[in-house]
């Protein structure tokens, strides 16, 4: 019997389900192409009027007032590095980074990337006015990055997959430093030091065995974000304190859930039933027993990272492009995309991070201090180092940071518009090629 052909169009709505990576970046590129063409309609004053539309938030009597945009990027993308956060501890206790040997090569061209680009940036733009931005070519788009290495499927080895993965998660922590670092001021110690308060008693409950998810989002949200926000410190930070607060620990090990597991699933057949829908106390009894043990198994790291997984990925990153990448294009392109702003992101994004992630990784490997990951070529890791200079969202996040004047935001926001396509062409292309002599190889050499 034939094998059925599956339809293209299952595919992609399977994939806006959120079963691979390339349905979040569908999501995103979607969001980027609406506010484009929104902010250089007719309706242009409608997008501006919603981006800055304020939105009350209020509780007996004290309101708090911020524009949509602020909402945004000050709110949801707290809940963004939340499940950064969690993911980085996850992968820190059991993942691609808890081997030390395995993961000291995406760490090593995490830093490289970030090195590298900010350096090129401030060469162009050392003592000039856009000398704040340097942080903007250092960030990867998690999300445009493995959506467009996922669209290669099983033409790329998974291991090349592992280490976008791990490179981009470190990437994402140092965003993270560098925000709260060098993108911080007018710091208020006082509410900063009610942020830590709420913070050890996160980490309070973590260690009193308090498995609560509602717990560490109302202190999480109620406490450590607010006080931050108040505070100078921008409060995405919080997201990742946050995330390192929750337990990433099973109550009951596999083996002793398994044996619980089947002992109740026991009982339950030789329970007594009644007639009916309705199932007896002692079955609802046993039920409720197998959710407790089925609870204890979880841990609540993984159980939180699993639920936001797809809020993130289709409802938070998708409303951050919408509302950031509206850019109303005007003057002469060619003379923006000519300043030293623009030369600074653009070198940064495609050559430094290329020389950054590959260069890097180079020397660890010669050196001996890391190796390949299995069937990984040179060729497809240099396809990667392009395809890390799509710098979308975080670049976009530094740029508003970094910038207080709007025409050097346009500047920054135009570069990072069209250097991301760039890197995203450049690197697909490498990897392609890369991809089909490998395969070419394989193939001669199964041959033989």
């Amino acid at each position: 019997m034939r094998p059925l052909k599956r339809n293209p169009l299952v595919i992609f709505l399977e994939s806006l389900k959120g079963k691979n990576q390339a349905g979040v970046g569908i999501a995103i590129l979607l969001a980027v192409i609406v506010a484009m063409l929104w902010a250089n309609s007719p309706l242009k004053e409608y997008y501006n009027e919603f981006i800055h539309m304020e939105i009350f938030m209020g509780l007996n009597g004290n309101t708090l007032s911020e524009p949509l945009l602020l909402w945004v990027n000050d709110g949801l993308m707290a809940v963004f590095f939340l499940f950064v956060g969690l993911e980085l501890k996850r992968e820190i206790l059991g993942g691609k980074l808890s081997n030390p040997r395995k993961a000291i090569l995406p760490i090593g061209a995490a830093v490289g990337g970030m090195l590298v680009p900010a350096l090129i940036y401030s060469f162009f733009n050392g003592n000039g006015i856009g000398q704040s931005g340097w942080g903007i070519p250092m960030a990867t788009d998690i999300a445009f990055a493995l959506g467009v290495l996922s669209l290669f499927g099983n033409r790329v080895p998974v291991s090349l997959k592992i280490f976008l993965v791990a490179l981009a998660i470190v990437d994402d922590l140092g965003a993270v430093l560098v925000i709260a670092i060098f993108y911080t001021s007018g710091i208020s110690e006082m509410d900063l030091l009610h942020g830590f308060l709420f913070f050890l008693v996160l980490l309070g409950g973590n260690y009193f065995g308090v498995r609560s998810a509602w717990f560490y989002f109302i202190i999480g949200i109620g406490g450590v974000w607010l006080a931050f926000f108040f505070s100078g410190v921008h409060p995405t930070v919080a997201g990742i304190l946050i995330a390192f607060a929750i337990p990433g620990k099973v109550k009951i090990k596999e083996q002793d859930y398994l044996k619980n597991l089947t002992i109740l699933h026991r009982k339950f057949i030789e329970a007594t039933p009644i007639k009916g829908s309705f199932i007896s106390e002692s079955q609802l009894e046993i039920l409720e027993k197998i959710k407790s043990n089925t609870n204890d198994a979880e841990t609540p790291l993984q159980k939180l990272e699993h639920g936001l997984s797809p809020i993130v990925g289709f409802f938070i990153l998708p409303v951050f492009a919408l509302v950031n990448a509206g850019i109303h294009i005007h003057g002469d392109i060619l003379n923006t995309l000519s300043q030293q702003i623009s030369l600074g992101i653009m070198a940064g994004l495609i050559v430094g991070k290329f020389i950054g992630i590959a260069g890097f990784s180079w020397i660890l490997v010669k050196l001996k201090i890391a190796q390949l990951g299995e069937g990984v070529t040179w060729g497809q890791l240099c396809g990667v180092a392009l395809i890390a200079g799509i710098g979308f969202t975080m670049s976009f996040f530094i740029t508003d940071l970094a910038f207080q004047s709007e025409e050097l935001r346009y500047i920054a926001k135009l570069s990072i518009l069209f250097t991301s396509v760039l890197a995203g062409i450049g690197g697909s292309f490498m990897l392609w090629v890369s991809s089909r002599s490998s395969s070419q190889y394989r193939s001669v050499k199964t041959d033989t």
